[in-house]
């Protein structure tokens, strides 16, 4: 079994789709093996975006990220990361496959309902900057 990172973005969130997303989460076999809701500060959501620091979006994505709530999620199961990819779809909700989370409630680039690990160590790092291992359901 291996772990992901995954997110409900603040676009999610106020559009009140959470339990869609989870339905889609659970409906493809993964486990939530650990589950919170918080407000990313700005300096919260540097921190984590950290690898995006020098790219021209940083400052935009940093304040979007701390604009209101988002679902913090570890995910489990078998191919965890790259099915987890799979499920969100493309970045853009227009590059989406039919059926992906973003391109059905995707609403651009930016606000895209969803963030996912895209490797181990991301997602190693992503995971462990939200949860304590304690918080992890084995």
């Amino acid at each position: 079994m291996e772990l992901t990172f995954a997110m409900i973005k603040p676009d999610a969130v106020e559009r009140n789709i959470i339990g869609s997303i989870l339905q889609k989460i659970e409906n493809d076999g993964f486990t939530i093996a650990a589950m919170r809701t918080t407000h990313m500060s700005k300096a919260c959501a540097e921190g984590f975006y950290y690898v995006h620091k020098e790219r021209p979006f940083f400052n935009d994505l940093t304040d979007y990220m701390s604009s209101g709530p988002v679902v913090l999620l570890v995910l489990k199961r078998d191919n965890a990361i790259a099915r987890w990819r799979e499920v969100m779809g493309a970045t853009n909700p227009k590059d989406a496959d039919e059926g992906t989370i973003r391109k059905e409630f995707g609403i651009d680039i930016e606000k895209n309902s969803t963030h996912g690990s895209d490797a181990t160590d991301t997602a190693e790092f992503e995971i462990s900057y939200f949860f304590s291992k304690s918080e992890i359901q084995a």
